[in-house]
Order: C-alpha cells, then structure tokens, then sequence
C-alpha cells in the first residue's frame, strides 16, 4: 500500500490537472509515479521539462533506459526498475541486456551511471577516464548525469511514498 496515495486527475491541485491530462493522452493512462507527483505540481511540471528536454540529448532511448535500469538498481526503486526494463525491451534490450544494465556492466554508459549514482558524483579520475577510453564524450558524460538527477526524483519519490507498481515487476538481482 502506497504511503503517499496518487491522487485521480479529478483529486489533484488545479496546477497538476492539465499535466495529468497530458500524459493520459500520450500514454492513454496515467502511471502511478505520475499521479504521486502530482501532489506537488512544480514537482510534475519540473520532472516533464527534464524528461522532453532529455528527450532529446547526445544518448539514445537505449542508452536513456540504460542509465535508468543501472541508477534505479543503485537507488533500490522496485517502481522505476519494472517501468525501466518494460522501456528498455522497446528500445530494443533484451533480458539479459537489462540485468547487465541493472548490474553496471552492460557496457561505458551502464558502468558510468552506476559509478555515478553510487559515488553520489564523486568518481574518480580513473572511472572518468574508463568511460573516455570506451568512448564517451564530454557531451554523453554529461548527459548521463543528467539522465541520473532525473530518475533520482523519480527513485526517491517512489521509494518514499511506497508507489504501488503497476508494470510488470522485476525479480531481484541473484548475487553473484
């Protein structure tokens, strides 16, 4: 049970409505993640104009739900894990493509935004130096962290409030 409930379009601030009704026309529904936003409209608002202007970055989708699975993995968000992994299938990952992006080791732009997210932004010369080596630019480098603040919102948020998932969940990772 969610510890902060989502609130019904017909519920939410006058500042959320048109947002919400946004996103139901683009998606045809409206995904729990987003409802729990929009008890704080600047929140929602804020998170859309990240998301569209991401959406348009040096990275690919593939790479964009790369860095979701790996940051959502490192963040513990079960939410953001089910919904990243049924985009990355349409980006074009497969099953063993997501658990190796979830586990950082998929390849650059996993092991970057894990090194990221668990460093809290403090990598070290030699893990910046791995992701030059492999090939990724100052612009993608920048550009993953990018990717990270905004799935961080979406993580903490949901890890917060207890979002109930509604995409098909994901299974832990095994240890290895």
């Amino acid at each position: 049970m969610s510890r902060i409930a989502p609130v019904l379009i017909e519920q939410a601030p006058d500042a959320a409505r048109p947002l919400l009704s946004g996103i139901q026309k683009n998606l045809g529904s409206i995904p729990n993640t987003f409802r729990t936003l929009a008890h704080a409209p600047a929140a929602l608002s804020g998170y859309l104009a990240l998301s569209q202007a991401l959406g348009k970055n040096s990275l690919t989708a593939r790479q964009r739900e790369t860095v979701a699975l790996a940051t959502s993995e490192v963040n513990g968000c079960d939410y953001c894990l089910a919904a990243h992994a049924l985009f990355g299938r349409k980006a074009g990952l497969d099953e063993t493509s997501i658990e190796q992006a979830r586990r950082g080791s998929l390849d650059a732009v996993a092991a970057f935004a894990r090194h990221v997210t668990e460093s809290r932004g403090q990598v070290t010369d030699a893990q910046l130096a791995e992701a030059r080596a492999a090939g990724l630019s100052d612009t993608q480098l920048v550009d993953i962290v990018a990717q990270i603040a905004l799935l961080t919102l979406t993580n903490y948020v949901n890890n917060v409030a207890g979002t109930e998932i509604d995409f098909p969940a994901v299974a832990p990772l095994a240890e290895e």
